[in-house]
């Protein structure tokens, strides 16, 4: 998003670069790339009980951490990989997290080989979503420890453009 298309940048973007980059390049912008939904919905699972600029801080570490977040390749982590994971400082430490990382890659999988693409399922699940129902939906199919109330509010039907200055072709 260039500067001549924000109106107005959320209060929350405005006193950190890192969070104002992820306000006007990446928040409120649908993803439709399963691969990439899944990535960012495992972040948001680790940021349950911290704030964003957490995670933002850790992406990177993340991500090297986690393989790109490949599915295929998370799904195969083990004992040792959580033991890695656990003492790794660059990533929130935390066992459940990471073990339902894990478990969601495995869910994701599942998913691919019954036919079902994810980014489809999730945004199917989108359509009138109130806060908490998408992680509801997502539990009963399998997926673990997964806080989405900020991803209701990024639903292609439910953002408001007006709110943040977001142009209506984001939505």
């Amino acid at each position: 998003m260039t500067s001549e298309q924000i109106q107005h940048r959320c209060a929350w973007a405005e006193q950190d670069p890192l969070m104002r980059a992820y306000h006007d390049q990446e928040w409120g912008v649908p993803e439709h790339g399963s691969r990439a939904l899944w990535e960012k919905l495992m972040l948001d699972g680790f940021q349950a009980g911290l704030s964003w600029i957490t995670i933002l801080r850790k992406r990177d570490a993340f991500r090297q951490a986690f393989q790109d977040f490949d599915p295929e390749i998370v799904a195969r982590f083990g004992a040792e990989d959580i033991e890695r994971l656990l003492a790794d400082p660059g990533i929130v430490r935390s066992r459940a997290k990471i073990e339902a990382t894990i478990g969601n890659a495995r869910a994701y999988l599942a998913m691919a080989e019954a036919g079902e693409d994810f980014s489809t399922f999730v945004w199917a699940s989108m359509r009138g979503c109130r806060p908490r129902a998408l992680s509801t939906i997502m539990s009963s199919a399998a997926f673990g420890v997964v806080d989405l109330v900020e991803t209701c509010a990024h639903d292609e039907t439910e953002l408001d453009a007006g709110s943040c200055g977001y142009p209506e072709r984001y939505i």
